[in-house]
């Protein structure tokens, strides 16, 4: 399967709409993960019209509607790789340590809230992915997402892409 990996899109805060590299990348996409911070419901709803599928989950700046709509903690097993997704998972030191204990039966993390593109691996195995903002790249050089595949239980691939480049 192939994934995209989006979060704090901000929309239309930050930005009018997704750019169109992500467009693209949800069009070629079995699956969106989205970690969070749409912002307006509409951003769910057009994310929805253009997706296979999305697995998403709502953030801080999310109002009563979209929390309606979305959980706190998605996870979904897809390719056979076990995802959770949450939006915050508080201050980088000890991330690793806190989220290994808080999803022991995870592969893959995804998270977001810091806009900061992350990925590393807990000791237990726990692989924690934040794929940074694709709209609002705060103190970022970049507005980022990611790509990952996930195929017979084995994560591969997984890629930082900037917007404006391939």
């Amino acid at each position: 399967m192939r994934l995209l990996i989006i979060s704090d899109t901000h929309l239309p805060k930050r930005a009018r709409d997704l750019p169109p590299q992500v467009w693209a990348q949800v069009e070629r996409a079995d699956a969106v993960i989205h970690a969070g911070d749409w912002c307006v419901p509409g951003a769910l709803d057009a994310l929805e019209e253009r997706a296979a599928r999305v697995v998403g989950v709502y953030g801080n700046n999310d109002g009563p509607e979209l929390r309606e709509r979305l959980p706190e903690v998605a996870r979904e097993t897809l390719g056979g790789v076990r995802f959770a997704v949450v939006h915050e998972t508080g201050q980088a030191p000890g991330r690793e340590k806190r989220c290994a204990e808080r999803f022991p039966d995870t592969d893959v993390l995804v998270f977001g809230h810091s806009h900061i593109p992350w990925d590393t691996s807990a000791g237990s195995g726990l692989r924690l992915l934040n794929p940074g903002s694709p709209t609002d790249r705060r103190r970022q050089p970049h507005h980022t997402y990611m790509t990952v595949e996930a195929a017979d239980g084995v994560l591969a691939g997984v890629r930082l892409h900037r917007i404006g480049s391939a």
